[in-house]
């Protein structure tokens, strides 16, 4: 059974307010983060694995039940990712093996992109920014730091005087706005 302020904090994220998800993200990220460690040895992956499985527990928050511990409940959430990756790269895994026995390439491809192709890049590029900079300026300004200049989530918390779990959040709600803006703009 949780303590009375993490079951609070999950009754007030089912409502969507943030304090409660950084509160849940900051009691539970040493726990899961060193969980997945264990699992994969690998730090960047277990550090992927941790954001996205606190993403969509924090999507589906309203089906998590009381009865059961929050940390079984995330632990839960990051084998069935984990399972999820494994299939995916057994699936890439048979289709280059596959591709790789029934074709015989006969040319040389040029990998060099054609005009077209650059300026197509271009105008994904530009339409990329106008979504980002339309973000609210904390969001606008993570993505900025983390994808376009490349900062560690350490420097950014660094840079803009925040805690390192805060930009962590921060970050996953913006990449999940930006997300939701593409896809309605494509509608």
């Amino acid at each position: 059974m949780e303590d009375k302020a993490i079951a609070k904090a999950i009754l007030l994220a089912k409502e969507n307010n943030q304090k409660a998800f950084a509160l849940l993200y900051d009691a539970y990220w040493d726990y899961l983060f060193s969980y997945l460690l264990t699992r994969n040895l690998q730090e960047d992956i277990a550090e992927d694995l941790a954001i996205k499985t606190f993403s969509k527990a924090f999507d589906k928050i309203n089906t998590y039940d009381p009865k059961y511990s929050f940390k079984t409940w995330l632990i839960t959430i990051s084998k069935n990712l984990q399972i999820d990756e494994h299939r995916k790269e057994k699936k890439q895994l048979h289709t280059i093996n596959e591709s790789i026995e029934t074709s015989h390439i006969h040319n040389i491809i040029d990998e060099n992109p054609s005009p077209e192709d650059m300026l197509i890049t271009a105008q994904n590029l530009k339409g990329l920014l106008t979504q980002i900079k339309a973000l609210k300026p904390i969001y606008s300004q993570v993505i900025k730091l983390r994808y376009l200049q490349e900062l560690s989530y350490k420097e950014i918390s660094q840079l803009m005087n925040l805690p390192l779990n805060t930009v962590k959040v921060t970050l996953l709600r913006a990449k999940k706005i930006l997300a939701e803006k593409i896809i309605n703009e494509k509608i």
